[in-house]
């Protein structure tokens, strides 16, 4: 039986940029074989979006509350997620 696609949108708050939050985000979920992509916001947070088995997603979103050494993460907020296929490698999109 193989596990269901999941996919995750959220943003991530706190003291999150400038501390390597997007290459570490990068590294784990191509670790974890999940398709998708981060960014850098505006509004300074950091938005997500990873795509792939409900175990591996579930491990990705639990690292992205902690975060790298440097970050403080305040708060991982929920999106509706986006449609259509997600860039695999899992990417920094600019």
């Amino acid at each position: 039986m193989t596990d269901s696609v999941v996919r995750l949108h959220v943003v991530v708050r706190g003291r999150v940029q400038g501390v390597g939050f997007r290459w570490f985000v990068r590294e784990q979920a191509r670790r974890l074989e999940l398709a998708g992509w981060v960014k850098n916001r505006s509004d300074g947070g950091v938005e997500v979006e990873a795509e792939g088995s409900g175990p591996a997603v579930e491990k990705l979103r639990d690292q992205l509350g902690r975060g790298p050494e440097g970050a403080v993460v305040a708060s991982v907020d929920e999106l509706p997620p986006e449609h259509g296929e997600l860039p695999k490698p899992f990417a920094i999109a600019r």
